[in-house]
């Protein structure tokens, strides 16, 4: 499994770069490289049992809730994914979270088959830099 530190350090890279007016080569080899530190980490996801169900937590984009894609968070450590818990807990006000780890691939490969998954947002919400899947699966797949 790929190293989720270097995960974190590559996207925080690549933000800074981004901020810092890099150029569209140097943004696009790093998102290559983040492609495929993606695919191959262990990752933590969130689930939120509400009742007799639990629930991956997502992140829902769109006004409309016909029109509604999502993003699945997931953080390269558990004490990320714990901050994460904190702040979601003061958002929904109720539910158990508890996490569970996974590959991307595997996370990715689980809703592939789902038309409003976009893709992955990796230590959200303090990061939340954002993979989208076509782009991970296109990359690691040939």
């Amino acid at each position: 499994m790929e190293n989720t530190e270097n995960l974190k350090n590559l996207t925080e890279k690549y933000i800074e770069l981004e901020d810092n007016g890099a150029s569209e080569e140097e943004l696009h080899e790093l998102a290559h490289e983040i492609d495929h530190a993606v695919f191959h980490a262990e990752l933590y996801m969130i689930l939120n049992k509400l009742e007799d169900e639990t629930e991956i937590v997502a992140l829902l984009i769109g006004e409309e809730e016909d029109d509604e894609s999502f993003f699945i968070p997931v953080y390269t450590s558990e004490e990320e994914a714990n901050k994460a818990i904190e702040f979601f807990k003061g958002q929904e006000g109720s539910g158990e979270f508890e996490l569970d780890k996974g590959s991307g691939e595997e996370i990715i490969a689980a809703y592939t088959e789902d038309d409003d998954f976009l893709g992955l947002a990796i230590n959200a919400p303090e990061n939340g830099f954002v993979v989208f899947a076509e782009t991970v699966h296109d990359c690691c797949d040939e």
